[in-house]
């Protein structure tokens, strides 16, 4: 049954209501991608047509942050009894679905176990979305992993080649099992809108490539920077953007070092001129601006196992030519031609490739044009009313697995 509001077509509880939403996730100001993604993904979920989601801001130790109105439930990273508690307080309030943003890292526990215990005391149903989803999991990955599974209606995934994955290395069954993509601004192409946009950013004359994203090791940022010097002689107003700020693991354990060391590597190699970095939690308005200003994007990630990279999904969106290594996600996004893989650790690769790019710019507009195209079912509109459907679906009825749930859960 469905309402029809504000243009959408509005699923309806059996009692005549949408189905209210509830978002377990890291949640701005908190800087993260998961907490920008969930941002994202609750604004895509109330455009299509749901009642404004409540989120539950999972904090890691120490935070104290001044959270929006939205925010209705705060839960500490590393507090056990602190999931019971939301579990019982989720099942007293007017919340139909919860939906999970899940990361190892971000809940306490080994591999993330304590949010286990929220799930195991939910009447309400949940969907747990999976950001992370290892080939080859470690024991204990695997384990919650698979109590994921059994304690949440579905599994969305972000990558296609997720499933597989999951049914082979986990035993999860593929019908539970939905794939979403990553969300991406809409972003609408024109001629000269990256002249234009250069020029507003300062960079009128310069031939821009660019990385973003919180910034660590695992990037290959240094084999990028490695690939300029042959590039630059044949193209010397290149300027490569590294855009963001250190990865906050990274920068509590380790501080600076690895920009600092990326800085000493271009200083070594003559390029001051050609690498500028960014060292900043970019807003979404100006990370659009720099990728439509950009020419190549570039992303030499060193784990071929990653299943997931929002940089990548935004620069696809963009309509933009990506270089980047042949990740697990890489393969799946690129595979429609907006981009081309090179070898890992291969900066003589990453040179020939930007090179070939920058010399052919109907190869080059082709390659983003093809990027565009194919990203069009990814726009966060899309993506929302996604979410709003398998809302619709997980609630329109009771289910075995909520008929169990009903047992009462000790405290």
């Amino acid at each position: 049954m469905r309402d029809r509001v504000d243009g959408f077509d509005r699923p309806r509880q059996p009692g005549g209501r949408p189905p209210r939403v509830s978002f377990l996730a890291s949640y701005p100001p908190r800087e993260c991608g998961i907490a920008t993604f969930t941002r994202d993904l609750a604004a895509a979920t109330a455009s299509a047509g749901l009642e404004p989601p409540a989120i539950v801001a999972v904090d890691e130790p120490g935070a104290d942050r001044a959270h929006g109105p939205e925010v209705r439930w705060r839960v500490p990273q590393d507090g056990g009894a602190g999931y019971r508690r939301l579990a019982r307080e989720l099942n007293g309030s007017d919340i139909d679905v919860l939906c999970v943003q899940h990361e190892f890292g971000l809940f306490g526990g080994e591999a993330g176990a304590d949010l286990l215990q929220l799930l195991r005391g939910l009447d309400v149903p949940a969907i747990t979305t999976l950001h992370t989803v290892f080939s080859d999991p470690p024991p204990a990955h695997r384990a919650v992993t698979r109590e994921l599974a059994r304690h949440s209606e579905a599994l969305v995934v972000l990558a296609r080649s997720a499933i597989p994955m999951l049914r082979d290395a986990y035993g999860i069954d593929p019908a539970k099992i939905r794939f979403v993509p990553h969300g991406i601004p809409s972003v609408r192409r024109r001629r000269g809108l990256r002249r234009e946009t250069k020029a507003a950013l300062g960079f009128a004359d310069r031939t821009l490539l660019s990385t973003f994203g919180l910034i660590g090791p695992g990037k290959g940022i240094e084999d990028v920077i490695r690939a300029l010097p042959p590039v630059v002689e044949r193209h010397p107003e290149l300027l490569y953007l590294v855009l963001g700020q250190t990865h906050p693991t990274i920068l509590r354990d380790s501080g600076e070092s690895y920009r600092e060391g990326l800085q000493a590597l271009v200083a070594e190699l003559g390029l001051q001129d050609h690498v500028r970095f960014e060292p900043r939690y970019l807003s979404l308005p100006e990370l659009v601006d720099y990728l439509l200003a950009t020419d190549v994007y570039l992303m030499a990630y060193l784990d071929a196992q990653q299943i997931v990279s929002g940089t990548l999904a935004y620069a696809v969106g963009c309509g933009k030519a990506v270089i980047a290594t042949p990740f697990r996600y890489a393969q799946e996004l690129l595979a429609d031609g907006g981009g081309v893989l090179v070898p890992f650790r291969s900066p003589t690769s990453i040179a020939r490739e930007v090179a070939a790019l920058l010399d052919d710019r109907v190869a080059l507009k082709a390659m983003e044009r093809r990027a565009y195209a194919a990203s069009r079912e990814m726009q966060w509109s899309c993506v929302g009313q996604t979410y709003r459907d398998l809302f619709a679906e997980v609630t329109a009825a009771p289910t075995d697995l909520q008929v169990i749930r009903s047992a009462p859960v000790p405290a």
